[in-house]
């Protein structure tokens, strides 16, 4: 059996002022957890478990 990789995803942006959630923040121009994403596959992770919390269907809306 190959790695897997466990992403917690449920930030509410508080911090941010931002009704959009955490991870749907763009940095250089994708959502910033699609830049870990990237990263565990580019690591040759087999197999990805994101966590969602806050917003949770449009968080997995932009990563299914």
């Amino acid at each position: 059996m190959g790695a897997a990789a466990i992403i917690l995803a449920a930030g509410k942006s508080t911090r941010m002022k931002s009704s959009r959630p955490k991870v749907l923040h763009e940095v250089c121009g994708k959502p910033m957890a699609m830049h870990v994403v990237e990263a565990c596959l580019g690591a040759g992770v087999d197999r990805i478990v994101m966590v969602v919390g806050h917003e949770k269907d449009a968080v997995i809306a932009a990563f299914s």
